[in-house]
């Protein structure tokens, strides 16, 4: 089952009972969030609105990592989950969205990416392990 982000079924503003003179449509479908986590790549492919696809990231280990001091962009692990402003239980789950702080190899880093839409996790360098 999809969400659905018509209002056919709301009442009116008077309080009446409002009847709906058509149905859904499909453009008026929505989807659930992905709440991607640490694991073994897995994605999936979506077709949406405007026959364009999106690219959600289930699962994934690994990260660009870019690193302003030097200007480089490099692949590494993430260890875990630091931090999440999105939402607490999140963080208590491990789950990873845009604006998480996450652990890698190299520092505590930012993501930047939208998982739900871009199909890789990209973050910035925050702070350092040296």
């Amino acid at each position: 089952m999809a969400y659905w982000h018509g209002d056919l079924h709301k009442r009116k503003r008077t309080g009446g009972k409002s009847h709906p003179y058509r149905g859904k449509r499909k453009y008026e479908r929505g989807g659930y969030p992905v709440e991607t986590q640490i694991g073994d790549r897995a994605i999936k492919v979506e077709r949406v609105r405007g026959g364009n696809i999106k690219v959600r990231v289930i699962r994934d280990n690994t990260v660009n990592l870019s690193i302003p001091s030097s200007g480089k962009t490099v692949k590494c692990k993430i260890l875990r989950v630091i931090k999440n402003p999105s939402n607490k239980d999140y963080e208590r789950r491990g789950v990873i969205t845009k604006g998480a702080i996450i652990e890698t190899e190299h520092g505590l880093a930012k993501v930047t990416s939208k998982l739900g839409s871009d199909g890789v996790i990209n973050a910035v360098l925050i702070e350092s392990k040296t």
